[in-house]
């Protein structure tokens, strides 16, 4: 494992160090706009609007690492998200921390961008599932330590939004020092809202539902948590809660999930977070209970999003898989980006329990109609199962690191999906672009960064196996 690991540590680093600074500065946001009397509402829209900009960056950042490069985007990605941090500070003004949030979530996806796609070139195929789980544990563990930071002074101050800008820049060393070269951008893939809802509607719908739950937790519990009566350490450890949850019950998950119907996996995960959600609203006056109950909803809840993309590869041959899960991650994006302004309303109508209330809430179409289906008809694999793989959504680049496909399948999808003109059906759907207008499916495409030859597919796929492997980042980096 450390001769793997070892090449790669600069990369490894960059990214452990960027999550220490845009994880602390997430929950300080809201804790700062909180402190300064901020409504509930605008606290919500200042969340939406980050995710606004990570769903934004997936169109423009690719562009832009086109134009300059790898080392020389990152370095821009990592200056703009330093001087956001530093605003946020200086300009207290809810109109413009929306405007550093964009900023801040199209520059994360750069940042993403590059360090997934130099870790997909630099890695051997048989190599990526040892590096896949080594970068699973560095997005958790600089998610819950960035948490734990918030013991260092109150969100009042200036000192939090210092010390994030300072894991920022520092995140830029280790990757702006590196000898690897620069891996190469290709392929673009279609995005097909459509044949997603053919093919899987428990997917669609999961991933809709994800998003909607997932960017309000990670923009709104500081909130809760300070509005409870905790105080920024026992803040940082609810959010800590909730982020191991969801590292130790994705494996027993994910077995669950490959074990027997997922729909049905999709159904007990859903209702699930949205019993230990709701448990928290109804108790969260007792001691100890929201954070137990955030522990459960983290648990359950951070197993959806991989699971919507192996039921989704359970129905799509592998030509597909690739523009298939560029859909989900589209619509996890859009619920995302709407989730904090709805749970922000909810609040400052219904008061703080309204928060805990939506995060259980928003799964429950999805399980309901997970365990319609189930009941209905039994499951159809189009060819062979595919195997829950933990994963955290990050930027589109994460799609690549568990797609089946080989070389030659790459390439052939890639060439079918630029090839092929979209049906009538097809031409009438519509799909936000970088402008935030709404165009024809045919005119949209999502950037993606396969490897270059040998191996353009997965970047960080598990070694080779009879069935297909499959994950996805969530988020909670988008968080």
């Amino acid at each position: 494992m450390l001769p793997t690991l070892v090449p790669i540590s600069a990369l490894l680093c960059g990214i452990a160090l960027l999550l220490l600074g845009s994880g602390l500065l997430n929950t300080v946001v809201s804790l700062r706009g909180s402190l300064e009397g901020f409504s509930d509402t605008t606290l919500g829209l200042i969340g939406s609007t980050y995710f606004l900009g990570f769903f934004l960056g997936t169109f423009v950042a690719p562009k832009l690492i086109r134009r300059m490069g790898h080392i020389r985007a990152f370095a821009f990605f990592g200056a703009t998200v330093a001087a956001c941090i530093l605003l946020h500070a200086l300009v207290v003004q809810p109109w413009f921390w929306m405007g550093l949030r964009v900023l801040t979530g199209m520059s994360l996806v750069g940042f993403y961008a590059v360090i997934e796609s130099w870790l997909n070139d630099q890695t051997a195929s048989e190599r990526r599932g040892q590096v896949f789980a080594a970068y699973m544990i560095v997005n958790l563990a600089a998610l819950a330590g960035a948490q734990q930071l918030l013991r260092v002074d109150t969100p009042a101050n200036f000192t939090l939004f210092a010390v994030a800008a300072m894991f920022v820049c520092l995140s830029l060393l280790p990757v702006t020092m590196t000898r690897f070269p620069q891996p190469q951008i290709a392929t673009r893939v279609r995005l097909r809202l459509k044949m997603t809802w053919r093919a899987a509607p428990a997917a669609y719908v999961g991933a809709l539902s994800s998003g909607l739950s997932m960017g309000a937790f990670w923009s709104l519990t500081p909130v809760y948590g300070e509005r409870v009566g905790l105080d920024d350490a026992g803040i940082g450890m609810l959010m800590t809660a909730a982020i191991v949850g969801g590292a130790l019950l994705q494996w027993p998950m994910g077995r669950f999930s490959d074990a027997g119907d997922r729909r049905l996996a999709l159904s007990f995960a859903a209702f699930g977070a949205a019993l230990a959600a709701v448990a928290v609203a109804l108790f969260g006056h007792v001691e100890h209970v929201p954070m137990a109950g955030l522990f459960l909803y983290g648990g359950m809840a951070f197993a959806v999003y991989p699971i919507v993309v192996a039921h989704l590869i359970d129905h799509l041959p592998q030509d597909q898989i690739l523009a298939g899960n560029t859909t989900v991650l589209f619509l996890h994006g859009v619920g995302a980006a709407v989730g904090p302004g709805i749970a922000g309303a909810l609040m400052g109508w219904a008061g703080t329990m309204a928060l805990p209330l939506h995060l259980g809430l928003a799964f429950v179409p999805l399980g309901l109609f997970a365990l319609a289906l189930w009941r209905r008809s039994a499951d159809e694999i189009v060819e062979e199962a595919a195997q829950f793989t933990p994963m955290m959504r990050t930027s589109t680049t994460v799609l690549e690191m568990v797609s089946p496909e080989d070389a030659e399948a790459v390439a052939d999808s890639a060439d079918s999906t630029e090839a092929i003109e979209p049906d009538a059906a097809a031409g009438e759907e519509g799909a936000a672009g970088a402008d935030g207008g709404v165009q024809p499916e045919s005119a949209v495409k999502v950037a993606l960064w396969p490897d270059p030859a040998p191996d353009p597919g997965a970047l960080l796929k598990p070694p080779p196996s009879p069935a297909p492997t499959t994950g996805t980042a969530g988020s909670p980096l988008a968080g």
